[in-house]
C-alpha cells in the first residue's frame, strides 16, 4: 500500500536540514555556537536540521550570513519554498477563489502524456460534465466559504478538459473507478443521469481506458485506497480532506504507479464495464 501522504514533505525537509547542518559543521560551528550568533533558542537548531521545524526565509539567511556562505542563501531558500509547496492547505490554494485552483494545475496538465487516475469517491475531472462539476464545486465553494467565481471555475475545467482530451499531443488516460462512484450521488438525478452517460461516451475514446473495480471484487490483498492522479512518472497529486499533496519523491511515486497496477489488474473493462455504468444508470430511476 501506499506510505503516509506527509512522508514525501517530511523526507524533504529532513535533507534540507541534512544539508543545513553540513553548512553549519563546514563553518566549524557547533549548534550552540549558531544559536548564540542567530539569537536563537538551541532547540531551534536542532529542529531544523531534523526535519521537524521548516526553516523561513530569514532563518536561511540568518544561517548561511554567519555560517560564512551567504551565497548559498538563494539556493536554500528556493530548496525550501518547494518543499513547502508539495503540501498546501486548501485555504491557501483557494483564497483567491476556485478559478485561480483550477489554473493553477495547467502548466503540469499541458506537460502530462500519460495521465493514470484512480477514484473511489468522485467521476474523475478530465471526464466531468459541467453540470457535474458545477454541483461539486458548489459543494466545496459553500463548505469552505469561498468567493462565488463558480462559473469561471467551470469554464477553466471544461476548457482544460477539452485540451486534454481532444487538443494537439498525444495524450493517454488510464482511469479506475470504484463501482460505488458511479452510484454515489452528485447533484440531481438529471445531472447524474447525464454524468454516466457521458463516461460511456468518453470510454470510447481511442484515448481513454476505464476501468471499474465491481463492489463485489475479493479485496483481501489490496482494499481501496486515497484517489490519486499519476502524471507520467513525474508527479502524484493527492487531494486530503484539508490540503493538495504534490509527491515528487521517485520511489513513493513508484510505490503510487505499482498500486495503480494493481488496482488495475481488479478492474473490468469494455463491455463489463459499460454495464456495470447502465446498471448504475438504471438504478436512477
Amino acid at each position: 500500500m501506499t506510505s503516509s501522504p506527509h512522508s514525501s514533505t517530511q523526507e524533504a525537509r529532513q535533507a534540507l536540514g541534512r544539508r543545513l547542518s553540513e553548512v553549519r559543521k563546514d563553518a566549524g560551528l557547533t549548534a550552540r555556537a549558531l544559536a548564540a550568533l542567530t539569537g536563537w533558542h538551541e532547540s531551534k537548531v536542532s529542529k531544523i536540521e531534523h526535519g521537524r521545524q521548516p526553516p523561513s526565509d530569514p532563518d536561511i539567511r540568518a544561517w548561511t550570513l554567519h555560517c560564512g556562505t551567504p551565497d548559498q542563501a538563494a539556493d536554500l531558500i528556493a530548496v525550501a519554498r518547494g518543499i513547502e509547496g508539495a503540501y498546501v492547505e486548501w485555504r491557501r490554494m483557494e483564497r483567491s477563489g476556485l478559478r485561480h485552483a483550477q489554473e493553477s494545475v495547467l502548466p503540469l496538465w499541458e506537460r502530462t502524456r500519460r495521465f493514470r487516475i484512480y477514484s473511489p469517491w468522485l467521476i474523475p475531472g478530465p471526464v466531468q460534465t459541467a453540470a457535474y462539476i458545477r454541483a461539486v464545486l458548489t459543494a466545496i465553494r459553500d463548505r469552505r466559504g469561498l468567493a462565488d467565481d463558480l462559473e469561471d471555475a467551470v469554464r477553466v475545467r471544461l476548457d482544460k478538459q477539452e485540451r486534454a482530451l481532444h487538443g494537439l499531443g498525444a495524450r493517454r488516460f488510464a482511469v479506475l473507478l470504484e463501482e460505488s462512484t458511479l452510484r454515489y450521488r452528485i447533484g440531481d438525478t438529471a445531472t447524474m443521469a447525464g454524468q454516466l452517460g457521458h463516461l460511456l461516451a468518453v470510454a470510447s475514446l481511442a484515448s481513454v481506458s476505464l476501468g471499474i473495480i465491481p463492489e463485489r471484487t475479493d479485496r483481501s490483498s489490496l482494499w481501496p485506497a486515497e484517489g490519486f492522479f499519476l502524471f507520467d512518472d513525474e508527479v502524484v497529486n493527492v487531494e486530503l480532506i484539508s490540503a493538495h499533496l504534490t509527491i515528487t519523491q521517485p520511489h513513493e511515486i513508484g510505490m503510487y504507479a505499482g498500486v495503480f497496477a494493481d488496482l488495475a489488474d481488479l478492474a473490468v473493462y469494455g463491455a463489463d464495464a459499460r454495464s456495470l455504468i447502465t446498471s448504475a444508470i438504471t438504478a436512477l430511476g
